[in-house]
């Protein structure tokens, strides 16, 4: 129930400080309105830089909301949110509670007292209220303008139906964010009524509608932002209504399968999928396989594609069109034989041993992965690489697996590349000695960096042991990261991982690394960074308390208040420290 859902310190919570002051201000200042409670839901319209309409409601136990602000629209509880929720609360504490104590009436329903009017009226006065409703309410006026052309009947139902689809979809100039809600709600509202069509007798023509209305939205969002994808769920919506009318009205087979794969291939942007498998129980066999004539025919126009070649949107799409033929099929050969067309990455060779993988061939999975290998030597994909290295080692071929293993490591001495020569090796018993030329490596790879100069760096640098330091954290050897640590520079996080993990063990080397990374954490100069540093100069005293080192810990704030002390926002933040170590 909301009422166990809405606090000021929920919303406060949900919003945080600042946008929860920023909705008091909003409240205070009048900008909430038609506030109307409904079950356990709120609705309001909050007039800021635009006028919003927000929607607060018991989501299974959780506060669910809805505003249309971009700020909402990215996840977060606005401050639109934060005023319509303190309007509720303002109103409901305005209301005695009821029972025998208060003897006061219970709070009303509005719409059930709306509802009770409306019951009362005469026809002809509700048909005048929705008449003028109608005046200002263009989606009402579309809504009733096409149900009353539905129930005339004749051919001006389809025209009607087109009018709309062409009137909600038209727009003139592009439309941001700022207007693709409403652009969108006139678009469902369209959806909704050409939902209404899915019945025996009227299917065939929201086939046809359908089919329209998808068209006009798809060549309409060239125009459009439509980065919360509001629009492009309205397309795949209408093409469920498009395969379920299909399904219902049984159109001419091999028209149907030409009208998919023009869809198909040519809509701009493909939300929705008109291809052979997803309408196969519509197309029946005569209309798969003229829809399969119509892929082979296109596929036959197309070249195989070099790595020089560029992206190309039509190749792409008539590519899939026939893989997805091929896997409905079950033939692995065909499908192969698709799929060796493009071959212009190394990638290519990979999917394509997989395929044989799945099909239980593991020769020819071998054979390709090794082609691909041949084909790209200078720029090989790893994923290829873990895939020979698995096959090399199911074989026996233990040399040729420790081979490509050791290559990555040695192009890119990273610890991901570090962990798999541990696995690998590990399966082969020569972990020890291989450990140890890829520490060497490491090491050679660390004086390599600091000894080289170039522009940006003309002088030798301090070596950087993060890499070292890492690969012992991941080993757990926190004496070989400590001395890693002290070797030279390090990435800051690392050093702070470290410092958390001697804490128990060596609270004194926690101390060191923790004091070592404060600095430079503050010379950043903003309040995340002072809120960080001040976390660890906290974990600090803590440790230095349980040491008996309280009043080294007071001199070093001292040293660190003298050090900073342009820095004001971080001074008042120290000063907080301060005070709290204060007996």
């Amino acid at each position: 129930m909301l009422v166990e859902l809405i606090s000021r310190a929920a919303l406060e919570d949900l919003a945080g400080t600042t946008a929860f002051q920023r909705g008091a201000q909003y409240l205070a200042g009048g900008a909430v309105g038609r506030l109307r409670v409904t079950n356990d839901k709120i609705t309001a319209r909050v007039e800021g830089t635009e006028t919003y309409q927000v929607e607060l409601r018991d989501g299974g136990g959780d506060l669910a909301y809805d505003c249309t602000c971009p700020r909402a629209a990215d996840g977060y509880f606005c401050k639109h949110c934060v005023a319509v929720g303190l309007a509720w609360l303002a109103d409901n504490s305005a209301v005695p509670k009821s029972g025998a104590a208060s003897g006061k009436k219970k709070q009303r329903d509005p719409v059930r007292d709306i509802k009770a009017y409306l019951t009362a009226q005469a026809p002809e006065t509700l048909i005048d209220l929705v008449l003028d409703a109608t005046q200002r309410d263009e989606r009402l006026y579309q809504s009733l303008l096409l149900k009353a052309e539905r129930r005339g009947g004749g051919g001006n139902v389809a025209n009607a139906f087109r009018r709309a689809i062409d009137d909600a979809t038209r727009i003139h100039g592009f439309v941001d964010w700022r207007e693709v809600r409403t652009y969108a709600g006139n678009i469902d509202q369209v959806a909704d009524s050409l939902a209404e069509l899915l019945k025996p007798d009227t299917a065939a023509t929201l086939v046809e509608l359908a089919e329209y209305a998808i068209e006009q939205v798809e060549n309409s969002l060239e125009q459009v932002d439509d980065s919360n994808g509001e629009i492009g769920g309205i397309a795949c919506r209408l093409g469920e209504l498009h395969l379920k009318a299909c399904t219902m009205a049984r159109p001419d087979p091999a028209a149907l399968a030409e009208r998919l794969f023009r869809f198909e291939t040519t809509l701009p942007f493909g939300l929705c999928s008109f291809d052979a498998i997803t309408y196969r129980n519509a197309l029946g066999k005569e209309g798969l396989r003229h829809y399969r004539e119509l892929a082979e025919a296109e596929w036959r126009k197309l070249k195989p594609r070099a790595a020089k070649d560029k992206y190309d949107a039509h190749r792409s799409r008539v590519t899939r069109i026939m893989e997805r033929l091929a896997e409905a099929s079950g033939d692995v050969e065909e499908l192969v034989a698709i799929k060796s067309r493009d071959l212009s990455s190394c990638y290519s060779y990979l999917d394509i041993a997989e395929i044989w993988t799945k099909a239980k061939q593991p020769d020819k999975a071998l054979e390709w992965a090794e082609r691909g290998l041949k084909a790209f030597p200078k720029h090989p994909d790893n994923r290829l690489r873990d895939f020979l290295v698995a096959a090399y080692l199911k074989r026996k071929r233990n040399d040729e697996a420790l081979q490509l293993t050791w290559i990555q490591f040695d192009e890119r001495p990273f610890l991901e590349h570090y962990k798999k020569l541990h696995d690998v090796a590990g399966k082969l018993g020569v972990w020890p000695e291989q450990r140890d030329r890829a520490l060497a490596r490491v090491a050679e790879e660390i004086a390599r960096e600091a000894s080289t100069s170039s522009r940006w760096k003309p002088k030798p640098s301090t070596p950087n042991y993060s890499l070292r330091v890492e690969i012992a954290l991941w080993e757990k050897d926190l004496n070989a990261a400590w001395v890693s640590a002290q070797d030279g520079i390090c990435n800051r996080n690392l050093l702070i991982t470290l410092a958390g993990k001697l804490e128990f063990s060596r609270p004194n080397d926690a101390v060191s690394l923790y004091r070592r990374v404060v600095p430079p954490i503050v010379e950043q100069t903003n309040n995340a960074a002072y809120d960080e540093a001040i976390k660890l100069i906290r974990k600090v005293g803590g440790l230095m308390k349980a040491q008996g080192q309280s009043r080294k810990f007071g001199d070093y704030l001292a040293e660190l208040r003298v050090q900073f002390k342009p820095k004001r926002n971080f001074i008042k933040l120290l000063d907080g420290v301060a005070r709290s170590a204060t007996p």
